[in-house]
């Protein structure tokens, strides 16, 4: 499971990095149902790092409210299963 998110993480926030940089060079974009969707999947942590690090989705409402939002989620369900 540690593995899992860990990759998770790190390949959520690569993805934002890409993405950042695709965006400065006009270049063909990740989907932003790709990056919230790694971010549901247990990514969201990386993502946020990644929002932070980059400046990147910080003007979009939806990233800006669903990114913390899987967060505290993920971070709740895992308190769940270490704690049962």
């Amino acid at each position: 499971m540690m593995i899992y998110l860990i990759s998770i993480n790190i390949l959520s926030f690569l993805l934002f990095g890409i993405d950042k940089y695709k965006a400065i060079k006009k270049k063909y974009r990740i989907p932003e149902k790709v990056l919230l969707g790694i971010s549901l999947l247990g990514g969201s942590l990386g993502s946020l790092l990644g929002m932070i690090l980059f400046h990147h989705k910080t003007k979009k409402i939806g990233f800006l409210i669903l990114i913390p939002l899987f967060l505290l989620l993920q971070i709740i369900i895992l308190l769940e299963i270490n704690f049962h």
